[in-house]
């Protein structure tokens, strides 16, 4: 019992400090908070993901935060620009190529739909 009313008491806390986030871009055309966007590397391959609150981060959606290494290098970026992303296997440079503010309409080839 103890363990539910502390849980309680931490998802209040919680509540009260969670803010609703207008998505609307600082500057159309360049990544913040909130988009959507798609990357490709030098193979080739295509990624999208999105920027999110740790709240919401869910991999499989291609959600992630934006204190992740990912979206701390594409902060303020826009099409065409190239960014090198530190990870734990090295750097791995992508090139940017769309930007939204609404979901994609239609999914990569292997991403859920």
């Amino acid at each position: 019992m103890r363990q539910i009313d502390s849980r309680v008491r931490y998802l209040v806390k919680r509540l009260e400090e969670l803010k609703i986030v207008d998505y609307s871009p600082q500057q159309e055309g360049k990544i913040y908070f909130g988009a959507w966007f798609e990357l490709e590397n030098e193979a080739g391959e295509r990624v999208r993901y999105r920027i999110v609150g740790k709240d919401e981060l869910d991999t499989k959606l291609g959600y992630i935060t934006i204190d992740s290494p990912m979206a701390r290098a594409l902060i303020g970026k826009q099409v065409d620009d190239e960014v090198v992303v530190q990870t734990p296997s090295g750097p791995k440079e992508w090139y940017i190529n769309d930007i939204r503010y609404t979901p994609f309409e239609t999914p990569l080839e292997g991403e859920p739909e």
